[in-house]
């Protein structure tokens, strides 16, 4: 019998064309919403924001970011039921990480005395920020933990999806400046339902084998 979560991966596909007639329903948003927030990070930073697409006017702005490049990805922006932008913080400071332990104290997490003793994780941070403040590597690293767990949950949801990291990010990165507050996108997620017509539907689903990735010692 093979178990559930191996029957959602096998499932799953880069959806090469979508039916623009199907929506995701407000059900299944509230999912996916509150499993983005709950991807893991490292130290609990969630250096992230996520810009869902969905207005006609949100698309029209979107599809403008192909002007020059990866044209051949446009068409998920006005067929998909929504395009998310995936974006990090490329200079994740203390008063970012503040955010999360005072979130942990109004949790419960934390006691309220032992705030500063809560900000030790934040060394980790710090060995991972260079000498003019950039921590983008590190950030992005995390960004794609709460990609990852997004594509699973939409698998098992059975939602389509197509990571796109061909997109056009100073175009989008411009566009978006505004919604993005200092945020930088370099990864986009169509999300909706395949249509008859997406070929890859069609394809043998192919990995490397297990012996070639995986060494027990």
């Amino acid at each position: 019998m093979t178990h559930q979560i191996i029957k959602d991966l096998n499932w799953r596909h880069s959806t090469k064309k979508y039916d623009a007639t199907q929506q995701v329903s407000e059900e299944n948003w509230e999912i996916i919403y509150k499993t983005m927030r709950l991807s893991a990070s490292s130290i609990n930073s969630q250096p992230w924001r996520f810009i869902v697409i969905k207005s006609k006017a949100a698309r029209m702005r979107m599809s403008q970011t192909f002007a020059h490049k990866f044209e051949f990805n446009e068409p998920h922006v006005h067929e998909s039921s929504a395009i998310i932008l995936f974006a990090h913080n490329p200079k994740y400071t203390r008063e970012d990480y503040a955010e999360v332990v005072d979130k942990g104290i109004e949790d419960g997490r934390t006691k309220p005395e032992d705030r500063e003793d809560a900000f030790g994780g934040f060394f980790f941070a710090e060995l991972n920020t260079d000498k003019n403040g950039n921590t983008a590597p590190w950030t992005k690293a995390q960004l794609y933990l709460a990609l990852g767990n997004t594509l699973h949950t939409l698998a098992r949801l059975r939602i389509d999806s197509t990571p796109i990291e061909g997109i056009d990010t100073d175009l989008v990165n411009q566009e978006f400046k505004q919604e993005l507050g200092g945020y930088q996108c370099e990864v986009a997620l169509a999300i909706g339902y395949r249509h008859t017509e997406d070929y890859n539907d069609k394809l043998t689903k192919t990995r490397r084998s297990l012996k070639s990735i995986l060494f027990e010692i």
